[in-house]
């Protein structure tokens, strides 16, 4: 067992010593990682060393009572014969090996081409998760020690709240395989999907406005309504990347709002029957606004950038 420990430990994946009073006949648990990430491919191992499992051609293993256990069991167990004269390990996957068997099954006979030695890990890994894979025994637990108990439990048969639903098993694969670019592209909608929503507002607002403008004023229209759109999009830029940089821009978000709801909604609703005065000062305040606006939102960014510029250490 020590030796079988220490090659898997060394290919960093977590192996638990089993109480020597289990009765299905495993010595270890086994979790499987990759990129030091557990990957829910989970086996148990029974270990045997000596010269009685020595055959001529390879190697064996005796069931004796553990037929149903090693059939039936909901993970993968594996056998591993331990060679003391050569110091080798080789291995078998009983499970399969017996629920492919027709009839009685007194013995599992290993191959010396099952060798297991630090440069055939990588294909004994893939060996057994597309074993996995292919019988729907993955575990998804999310504690070291809720997994080691998911493995206990599935000795006896599958955990119900591991059964996987054969609907959407396929979609949640190719999510855990792409876990982490999944989680990168779901933070990158997020992030950009405010910046088309306002975009797709801004360009359904445009003919609104460019009729409010013409309607009350002289003013030209597409200078007019264009300085309001150059605001607005400098404070929904400035807001997406405060953002991204982890910090809430409460007082950018306030003003975008009360900006948006006061120059961008009035012009749709406008039937022309307001006052004139009404409508020209609504106008010429969005002028004003948009001008002062934007210079007041790059003098203080570009001046906190700045302090924040001479504090990082050279």
């Amino acid at each position: 067992m020590n030796a079988v420990r220490t090659l898997l430990e060394e290919h960093d994946h977590i192996v638990q010593e089993i109480d020597g009073g289990n009765d299905h006949g495993e010595d270890l648990h086994v979790l499987l990682t990759r990129d030091g990430r557990r990957t829910g491919h989970v086996l148990a191992i029974q270990v045997k060393s000596g010269g009685k499992y020595r055959r001529a051609k390879g190697y064996s293993i005796p069931v004796e009572d553990h037929y149903d256990d090693w059939r039936n069991s909901r993970i993968p167990v594996v056998g591993i014969v331990f060679d003391v004269e050569t110091k080798k390990l080789y291995w078998v996957n009983l499970t399969a090996k017996l629920r492919s068997s027709k009839g009685t099954v007194k013995r599992v006979y290993i191959p010396r081409t099952s060798h297991l030695v630090s440069n055939s890990i990588p294909d004994f890994i893939s060996a057994i998760e597309r074993y996995i894979d292919s019988t729907g025994m993955r575990l998804r637990d999310f504690t070291l020690e809720e997994a080691f108990a998911a493995v206990s439990r599935a000795l006896d048969g599958l955990d119900p709240n591991n059964v996987p639903n054969p609907l959407f098993e396929g979609w949640a694969e190719l999510l855990f395989r792409h876990e982490v670019l999944m989680k990168r592209l779901a933070r990158l909608v997020l992030q950009v999907c405010p910046l088309l929503l306002i975009a797709s507002l801004l360009v359904f607002e445009w003919p609104y406005q460019v009729h409010f403008v013409t309607n009350y004023t002289d003013l030209n229209p597409v200078l007019s309504v264009g300085s309001l759109y150059i605001l607005i999009s400098w404070m929904v830029l400035t807001i997406f990347f405060e953002l991204r940089a982890g910090r809430r821009p409460k007082e950018t978000g306030n003003w975008l709002i009360s900006i948006s709801s006061l120059f961008l909604w009035i012009p749709v609703i406008d039937k022309g029957s307001s006052p004139g005065w009404m409508g020209e000062s609504l106008v010429i305040a969005s002028v004003l606004i948009s001008h002062f606006g934007l210079l007041t939102l790059l003098t203080f960014y570009v001046k906190r950038e700045l302090e924040r510029r001479k504090r990082r250490p050279e």
